[in-house]
C-alpha cells in the first residue's frame, strides 16, 4: 500500500509536520542520500508551489537510511546515490516490497585537498594508498610534497559514514581498483579515518584544516578548496569528477499523487531545479 496519505490521519497518529504539510491534502515522505538532500528539498519546495494540495517531507541520513526505511514500509521514496545491494533487495522482498529503480540524475564524485595544498593530480593508486586499509601513504611527505600550515606532515583523512552512497561509491570505483592493482590489501578504508555525517562536513572540515583529504559531491564544492584532478592509472589523463547516477527508488511502479511527482521530477521543470543545483540532468533541457 502506498504511503501517500491524509495529513489528517498522520496528524492524529503523533507525526509532527510543518504548517505548510499540514495544509496539504496528501503528504509523500522521502528520505536519504545526503548528496540528494538539498536537491530534493527544492523539488519539495517548488512542487509544493505548483501543487498545493500536496507536500512532500524530505530528510537525510545517508542512501542506506533511506533505502531501509523504504524497506520497512516508512517512506514513499528513498533517495540514493548508489544503488540498491543485492541484500537490501533480497530483504526488501521478504518484506513484502517490491522496489523499483528511478535515475533522477547524475553528480560528479570529486576529491577535496586544502587550498594551499600543492598536489593538483591524484590517481586510484595513490588515493587507495592514502585511503585504504593497508595502504603506505601517512604523510603527505610520502607524495613528495610539503603542505603549507600542516606542521605534523600527517595526512588526515576525512570520509563518509558507512551508510552513505557516497562511501559506497568511492569504495567500489576507487579502493577495489586500488586492490586490484595490489597496492593496498583489501578494497575497505583504513583504521582512523574521520568519518562525517554529510558532504556538507566533509567539505567543511577539509576547508579549514591544510593536513585534510575528503572526498563528496561536486555540488558541496566551494571556492575555498581544491579539487583534485583525478586519473584511474599513474601517469595517465585525469578529470576533477567522476560521474556517477543519483537514483530514486519506489515501492512497485509509482502510481497517484507518487506517479505525479515523480514524473514532474523528471519533466524540464524538475531538471532544471536539478541543474540549478549543481548536478547534470537525465538528458538535455533548456532552462532559463
Amino acid at each position: 500500500m502506498k504511503l501517500a496519505r491524509f495529513i489528517a490521519v498522520s496528524a492524529l497518529a503523533g507525526a509532527a509536520f510543518s504548517a505548510q504539510s499540514l495544509a496539504a491534502d496528501t503528504l509523500i515522505q522521502n528520505k536519504g542520500s545526503d548528496t540528494l538532500v538539498n536537491v530534493a528539498q527544492a523539488w519539495a519546495e517548488e512542487y509544493k508551489a505548483a501543487k498545493a494540495d500536496v507536500a512532500v517531507a524530505v530528510s537525510g541520513g545517508g542512501s542506506g537510511t533511506g533505502i531501509a526505511a523504504m524497506i520497512n514500509g516508512t517512506v514513499d521514496i528513498a533517495n540514493a546515490s548508489r544503488s540498491m545491494k543485492d541484500k537490501e533487495m533480497k530483504k526488501a522482498k521478504e518484506m513484502g516490497q517490491d522496489p523499483v529503480e528511478h535515475v533522477v540524475g547524475y553528480d560528479a564524485l570529486v576529491v577535496f585537498l586544502h587550498k594551499d595544498n600543492p598536489i593538483n593530480e591524484l590517481s586510484y593508486i595513490q588515493l587507495g594508498k592514502i585511503f585504504g586499509r593497508g595502504g603506505d601513504f601517512t604523510k603527505w611527505s610520502d607524495l613528495g610534497v610539503s603542505v603549507p600550515g600542516c606542521g605534523s606532515d600527517k595526512i588526515v583523512v576525512v570520509s563518509r559514514q558507512n551508510n552513505s552512497g557516497t562511501y559506497a561509491y568511492f569504495k567500489k570505483a576507487v579502493l577495489k581498483s586500488a586492490a586490484k592493482a595490489g597496492v593496498i590489501s583489501k578494497g575497505s578504508f583504513r583504521q582512523g579515518t574521520l568519518d562525517m555525517h554529510g558532504s556538507k562536513d566533509v567539505v567543511d572540515l577539509v576547508e579549514k584544516t591544510p593536513c585534510a583529504i575528503g572526498y563528496s559531491g561536486l555540488a558541496y564544492a566551494t571556492d575555498h578548496l581544491k579539487l583534485a584532478c583525478v586519473s584511474k592509472d599513474d601517469g595517465g589523463s585525469c578529470v576533477s569528477p567522476i560521474a556517477r547516477p543519483l537514483f530514486m527508488y519506489t515501492n512497485g511502479k509509482p502510481e497517484g499523487a507518487i506517479k505525479e511527482y515523480m514524473d514532474w521530477i523528471l519533466s524540464d521543470t524538475g531538471q532544471c531545479i536539478l541543474k540549478k543545483k549543481g548536478y547534470a540532468p537525465v538528458r538535455d533541457v533548456s532552462c532559463s
